[in-house]
């Protein structure tokens, strides 16, 4: 089976990133032939400062890295890398109906709120669907707020394949249902969007004053306490192993204790189990031209199969 994924560089990746879905996307490696994608092109309707957009390109490839995506199983590139998903893209487009686009969650979200919404945040669920579509990919593993842009992908793919033979394969979304829900620092779901993240390769020291700082309730230090939906006990949760959870759980029913103990296990226990990545983040950035050289390679391998399917795709509508 033939997997797919992309993430945005619109800012250094946090917890959520990684326990919500970069996590599961790594154990996939081990299975299935796996594409994932830095998706710079869709940062763009986000990120306008060239500079900062570059940097958090390379940074993102890094952390992929150095979280365990192995370049010797899995297939890194950068987005813009591969212009064959751009054309594949325009081709979809030209039968893309608005009224499709138009119900794009996205899209309906900003204008509900007032918010500016450009062409390419209205045309976004077309140039991921080119994403998927040019590797022939089966499997999309997505979070249950993406599955409507697989949905739409596979109506385009379908369109393209009635009016012109088959020539797309149509993929199917896989939720990633053990995906953790991440709170952020304010108990809402941690996004960048809210201002509420807790980075992936922040200094240990900086971040614990982060952590030092969440927002707790006030109830007296001997009161029991209910540990579900506790921001501390949720964030703990991450880390830790059943027993450790269960010893945690216990405490919390128990009273007797005070924010400031949890919030340092917590942060102690961050550390602890991100130190092997940020060792070798730290060797990975001293060798720049050893990530490049991984993305070259893995932008090699994305264009000769997207070529094949761009080929496939302008032999059928008659533009080859």
């Amino acid at each position: 089976m033939r997997v797919l994924s992309g993430i945005q560089p619109t800012g250094r990746f946090h917890w959520g990133n990684y326990f919500g879905a970069i996590q599961q996307y790594i154990a996939l490696q081990d299975e299935d032939e796996v594409y994932y994608f830095i998706a710079n092109l869709h940062a763009l309707t986000t990120v306008r400062d060239p500079k900062e957009l570059r940097e958090l390109t390379f940074d993102a490839a890094i952390d992929l890295l150095a979280l365990g995506l192995d370049p010797n199983r899995a297939t890194l590139y950068v987005q813009s890398d591969v212009p064959e998903v751009s054309e594949l893209c325009w081709l979809l487009m030209t039968g893309a109906p608005m009224g499709l686009l138009e119900r794009c969650h996205a899209y309906k979200d900003k204008k509900a709120r007032g918010l500016r919404a450009d062409t390419g945040l209205f045309a976004y669920p077309v140039l991921m669907a080119a994403d998927i579509l040019a590797y022939d990919a089966d499997a999309v593993p997505v979070g249950e707020d993406q599955v409507q842009h697989i949905e739409v992908c596979r109506d385009l793919a379908g369109s393209f394949n009635h009016h012109y033979g088959t020539v797309f394969v149509l993929p199917k979304a896989v939720v990633l249902e053990n995906a953790a829900r991440v709170p952020g620092t304010d108990g809402e779901k941690m996004s960048k969007s809210y201002n509420n993240t807790l980075a992936l390769f922040e200094d240990p020291k900086i971040q614990r004053k982060q952590i030092m700082r969440i927002q707790t309730d006030s109830r007296p230090i001997e009161e029991p306490k209910e540990p579900a939906g506790d921001v501390l006990f949720d964030l703990y949760s991450l880390f830790a192993d059943d027993s450790e959870r269960e010893a945690m759980a216990s405490l919390y029913r128990r009273g007797g204790f005070g924010y400031g103990e949890i919030k340092k296990q917590l942060a102690d226990a961050a550390e602890q189990f991100f130190r092997d990545a940020r060792q070798r983040r730290v060797e990975l950035a001293a060798k720049p031209d050893l990530v490049r050289e991984i993305l070259g390679d893995g932008a090699t391998t994305a264009r000769k199969k997207a070529g094949m399917v761009l080929r496939r795709a302008q032999e059928a509508c008659g533009i080859r």
